[in-house]
């Protein structure tokens, strides 16, 4: 597996990475004989980095990875994510004063049976509280040793600059994928902050794999999300068509294209696919072969623009927690 570097950090890690929050739920019924099995045969190929968070099935998804990498933890950059919780209703919760911030780096500490975090995320960015304070309660993890590296996700531009003034950032997580190009990459490319790419493959969308919503288990998360949805799902199976039609024209798989496009957009993006299944995996961990030249990239950014998605990327009670 190549390696790529995390921005002006300048540690290495994976070239693609692995997105645990699928493992144990949210997409469809689990199997957790292959995840795990998926989880160690990733550090057997050499995709090392894996991200999980605390809010994802409350605990219970670090727990899981916990129990996968141990005796291996030397193995992995593991990145996982605080300031996001569910409230007794159901609903998601954003807090990330400083107090929070620590009890809950001690908290995933335990579930993940490590001493240290290497990278750990705001998971999203709370309206009520400063970004200095939360990133300075990170950077007190940092000196005690807790965690190497901070990292935000869906921060705006104005907000990373404030928390990179703070404590050097290393990483913005967010989505990028051939249909979710409005991204902060640029003022992640002028502050040397490594970007990792969450949904590189559209949620599956862009493998070809889905045909009619019926494919989609009724556990299914994803039925919640507009792009989903049955009014735009023919459309969005015909954008994914013609990513298939593309890569077969380049020798390769559809989410090897997409995620080969993703790699292109800059030597410091990361992205970290998700999948709970060996054969998935070592499909994804192929892009990582996969060269682009430039004039195959404009040929597919004339052919697939952005617009041919249909619906937004969340549910409508999620989007005003984007980008902030």
């Amino acid at each position: 597996m190549k390696q790529r570097q995390l921005g002006a950090a300048g540690e290495a890690v994976s070239a693609i990475g692995l997105g645990c929050m699928g493992l144990v739920g949210w997409y469809g019924e689990r199997d957790d004989v292959e995840a795990a099995a998926t989880v160690r045969h990733a550090l057997d190929i050499g995709v090392t980095h894996l991200d999980t968070a605390a809010v994802y099935q409350d605990g219970d998804n670090e727990r899981f990875v916990g129990e996968c990498i141990k005796g291996r933890r030397d193995e992995v950059f593991l990145a996982t994510k605080c300031g996001m919780e569910r409230t007794p209703e159901g609903r998601i919760r954003v807090d990330t004063r400083p107090a929070v911030i620590k009890a809950s780096c001690d908290a995933s500490l335990g579930r993940l049976g490590t001493d240290h975090i290497d990278l750990f995320y705001l998971h999203r960015i709370d309206k009520t509280v400063p970004i200095e304070e939360s990133i300075g309660a990170m950077a007190d993890l940092v000196a005690a040793g807790k965690i190497r590296h901070i990292g935000v996700s869906e921060a705006s531009g104005e907000t990373l600059r404030r928390a990179h003034a703070t404590h050097p950032i290393a990483a913005l997580q967010s989505e990028l994928s051939l249909w979710t190009r409005r991204t902060e990459l640029a003022t992640c490319r002028e502050l040397g902050i490594a970007f990792v790419a969450y949904s590189p493959l559209g949620r599956g969308f862009l493998t070809g794999a889905l045909q009619s919503p019926d494919d989609l288990p009724e556990t299914d998360t994803r039925r919640i999300f507009p792009r989903f949805a049955d009014e735009a799902f023919a459309d969005n199976v015909a954008a994914a068509q013609q990513v298939r039609e593309f890569a077969e024209s380049l020798g390769v798989t559809p989410a090897q294209l997409a995620l080969a496009w993703v790699l292109a957009q800059w030597e410091c993006v990361l992205p970290i696919p998700g999948t709970k299944k060996r054969r998935y995996l070592e499909d994804n961990a192929g892009a990582a072969a996969v060269e682009l030249s430039a004039t195959v990239l404009e040929q597919i950014d004339r052919a697939l623009p952005e617009s041919l998605v249909h619906g937004e990327r969340y549910p409508e009670i999620m989007l005003e927690m984007l980008n902030n």
